[in-house]
């Protein structure tokens, strides 16, 4: 008797040990969120770039795998629309759960959650719009905690000042140090705004437009520096200019996400007439070149920029004269550059001077209109 006692309780502790054994082998659930790059429906995988890292994964797709669309913006998974893997498409956005091993980049998902192509363009379309209607960019000013004002030197058709009525915000975001794009953009609490950073907002003005309830808010500290090259090291990624206004040798570092163009002459003489008042408002653009802003700080300029080709450093030379957009350093001699434009001579000239320094306020390359 007490042999089988033994045996059943031998039998029992193996068989919880090895399920031990087990659940600890298993990989535990996981999300991944990233861009679909293919859909291969016969095969019922799905090839994934993840946002975060980079890494390519192959989603493998069953019977017991759970599909959803979802609308862009939204969270409510309840709300999602049961789809087939036919209804998935390259260039959709994808968050796929699963049981992801740190060590494969394949995994049976558990459940899929899509957000189509189509449709975040169709959000964004409408975004960008509600931020051209009802948006302003500016300088902030000053900022009364206190209170929750913000006071705004609004640029743009409607420039003047707006005080800021952020009590009621729904959501505040930084841009990151190293992109001027919205999408890079992360949450950030209300108080880290300072004097001096570049803002939009997202409101309701009154009917004079020198106050505004504010919705969202998106934030930075950039500057905007004219210069010439000094000398180019185009292996090393560094360009060495001179401040035009300060006079001063400034390191310009030009990463792989650094934007760097040139702005076609027509283009740049188009601004340069507009902006001494000599070309009417509604002047064509040059042909093959976006259309530059209606007048200084008019138009979303990095924009129209970044539809242009990129320039490689080794085309630029030196004595050219550059435009260079950066985050705000403690140390101003040394940069990473966001944007780098050549091309921009007849701009420069035509800038209007505040004791021999160029004002560059109509030159808008710090931050994009906000898409999700």
């Amino acid at each position: 008797m007490f042999a089988n006692s033994l045996m059943r309780f031998l039998g029992i502790f193996c068989a919880f040990a090895w399920g031990v054994v087990l659940q600890a082998q298993a990989p535990a659930l996981k999300t991944v969120l990233g861009e679909i790059t293919s859909v291969d429906a016969s095969a019922k995988q799905i090839k994934l770039k993840a946002d975060k890292t980079a890494t390519g994964y192959t989603v493998l797709v069953d019977e017991k795998t759970s599909l959803l669309r979802l609308a862009p913006g939204e969270t409510d998974l309840k709300k999602g629309t049961p789809i087939t893997l036919a209804d998935v498409a390259n260039g959709d956005r994808m968050l796929a759960r699963g049981p992801i091993p740190d060590d494969a980049s394949s995994f049976a998902a558990t459940r899929i959650v899509i957000m189509s192509k189509a449709d975040i363009a169709k959000k964004q379309e409408r975004d960008r719009a509600e931020w051209q209607k009802r948006g302003i960019v500016g300088t902030v000013s000053a900022v009364n905690a206190d209170a929750k004002e913000i006071t705004v030197a609004a640029r743009g058709r409607d420039a003047k000042t707006v005080v800021v009525d952020a009590a009621a915000l729904q959501g505040v975001k930084r841009y990151a140090e190293q992109s001027t794009k919205f999408a890079d953009a992360r949450p950030a609490p209300v108080a880290q705004i300072q004097p001096g950073d570049t803002i939009r907002v997202l409101g309701d003005r009154n009917e004079d437009g020198t106050r505004m309830k504010a919705e969202e808010i998106v934030f930075g500290a950039f500057q905007t520096i004219a210069a010439t090259i000094s000398s180019i090291d185009a292996e090393k990624g560094l360009v060495r200019v001179q401040d035009l206004n300060t006079k001063k040798p400034v390191e310009v570092t030009v990463s792989k996400d650094t934007l760097v163009r040139r702005m076609p002459a027509m283009m740049a003489q188009g601004m340069a007439a507009r902006m001494r008042g000599g070309a009417p408002p509604n002047t064509p653009p040059p042909a093959g070149a976006p259309p530059p802003p209606a007048r200084p700080g008019g138009g979303d300029l990095a924009q129209m920029l970044e539809r242009l080709p990129p320039v490689p450093l080794s085309e630029l030379k030196n004595g050219d004269a550059l435009i260079i957009n950066s985050s705000r350093p403690a140390d101003v001699s040394k940069i990473t550059a966001l944007t780098l434009v050549a091309g921009v001579e007849p701009f420069l000239q035509a800038a209007p001077r505040n004791a021999g320094a160029i004002n560059l306020g109509g030159w808008n390359l710090d931050g994009g209109i906000p898409e999700q």
